[in-house]
């Protein structure tokens, strides 16, 4: 998955389009995938409006604000949250600047001609140290910098006590890389072959191992025979004919695999441990950013939670199970169809569903500053949030008769009911939100939680 597409070469969101079209990108309909700030301006505003409840709950800081925001796509989302915010002159005052964690040159561009304006110059600027660079331009909206880094990694570390991160994560962890597994019967020769230097002819004591399911890696293989996928099979079978044949399959493998002694043991997967057959994904880098967010906004220990106050939030909207550990979900997309993630490497986006369990645990793990919420399907949450209310109050401003007029009308309506739909083409109970906030003892919950405005 980190080959196929992030790969500085030939990278599905890093390396250059090559379409006929100098506009052509991966999203929208020409493109592959349409994401929900693409269906909807309203999506956008709303994220907007839930940090700027954040911001109240959390005191309205006059200063200190950073938006990160993780694989920003063509920059829409950024672009209706800051134009949402800008309408609120505190609030919009409060921001220092604006990250973009965006690994692709070219969709770096699409940002800053969303952001800033076309062609506007961007600047490599670094800290005093030389160790931390980035890019950086003007926005449209109040002026505030926007900043743009390759990795996380190389954003500044939160060092002020009065610093407020606010981190959105729209369709990111969809695309981080996964380790899928399989549990395995019990046998004697995979505890011989698991032991450097046995000799075959030797007997061996079955041991507690040898008595108890293991896990085994599912490891990308070349094709040699019909390919065993982990997709669903009904979704692939009418896409499949009309692609090639895979290059590559999952096979099990023989024997464990670094991947499958390191699996946490908590009891969720533990149980699944235990019933032959049974599969999981995991997704340790997913761990290590959500590890990241965690850090920032509740410091990953008691003296780093006493020297800088908990402060922000993080908004993860993605698809997945509510409550389970997913499974048998890797995918290829592309031209809006799901295929086999093993044909169009570099040319087809790959994805497998978000466990927010795992990601949950993960971030109350790395700080005990913070506190999580949800998931929540975004039916419900944008719901919460008023996006019928603002639907109609587009509607009316809709100025334009005849042909026209009912065109953007259908278009507003249609928009914003996909958001909140359950049924097959609906995103409402596909995809879930969850929200990382400062610890606060469960005395407040955040809007479209269950929670009010407050402050």
């Amino acid at each position: 998955m980190r080959q196929c597409l992030t790969s500085p070469d030939h990278g599905y969101y890093t390396a250059s389009r090559t379409t006929s079209s100098d506009d052509a990108d991966q999203f929208g309909a020409t493109g592959d995938f349409i994401t929900s700030p693409e269906i909807s301006q309203i999506f956008g505003e709303l994220v907007g409006v839930w940090f700027m409840t954040e911001w109240m709950a959390q005191g309205r800081p006059t200063r200190g604000v950073q938006f990160i925001e993780m694989g920003p796509g063509r920059g829409t989302l950024m672009s209706d949250v800051l134009r949402t915010i800008g309408q609120f002159r505190a609030f919009a005052s409060s921001v220092d600047a604006v990250w973009l964690v965006e690994a692709g040159e070219g969709l770096r561009k699409k940002q800053r001609d969303v952001l800033c304006g076309e062609g506007v110059a961007m600047q490599e600027l670094s800290d005093e140290s030389g160790k931390n660079v980035w890019w950086e331009a003007k926005s449209r909206y109040a002026d505030i910098p926007v900043r743009w880094v390759e990795d996380i990694a190389l954003l500044p570390k939160r060092e002020a006590a009065d610093g407020m991160p606010f981190i959105i994560a729209h369709e990111f962890f969809d695309a981080l890389p996964i380790h899928a597994f399989e549990s395995v019967a019990p046998r004697l020769d995979d505890e011989r072959s698991e032991l450097p230097g046995m000799d075959e002819n030797l007997p061996v004591r079955p041991g507690a191992a040898s008595r108890t399911p293991q896990w085994r890696e599912l490891l990308v293989a070349p094709t040699k025979q019909k390919s065993i996928l982990i997709v669903d099979q009904d979704k692939q079978s009418a896409a499949q004919k009309e692609d090639r044949e895979p290059d590559f399959q999952l096979t099990l493998a023989k024997a464990s695999t670094p991947s499958s002694l390191v699996i946490p043991e908590r009891p969720r997967y533990r149980r699944l441990k235990s019933q032959v057959s049974s599969r999981v994904e995991i997704s340790p880098e997913s761990s290590r950013y959500v590890q990241d967010f965690a850090w920032r906004i509740g410091g990953g220990g008691a003296a780093r939670a006493r020297e800088s106050r908990p402060a922000g939030a993080a908004l993860l909207i993605d698809y997945g199970p509510l409550d389970t550990i997913p499974v048998n979900s890797l995918r290829g997309i592309r031209k809006h169809r799901i295929i086999s993630p093993f044909v169009y490497a570099g040319e087809a986006d790959i994805s497998a569903d978000v466990d927010f369990g795992a990601l949950a645990d993960a971030a109350l793990e790395a700080s005990p500053g913070v506190e999580v919420h949800g998931p929540v399907e975004q039916g419900a949450w944008l719901t919460q949030l008023g996006i019928k209310e603002r639907a109609d109050r587009l509607l009316k401003q809709v100025s334009a008769g005849g042909e026209e007029g009912e065109r953007k009308r259908k278009e507003l309506e249609s928009g914003w009911t996909r958001l909140v739909e359950s049924g097959p083409k609906g995103m409402g109970k596909a995809y879930k939100v969850m929200a990382i906030l400062p610890e606060n003892g469960g005395r407040r919950r955040p809007v479209g939680f269950g929670g009010g405005v407050v402050g």
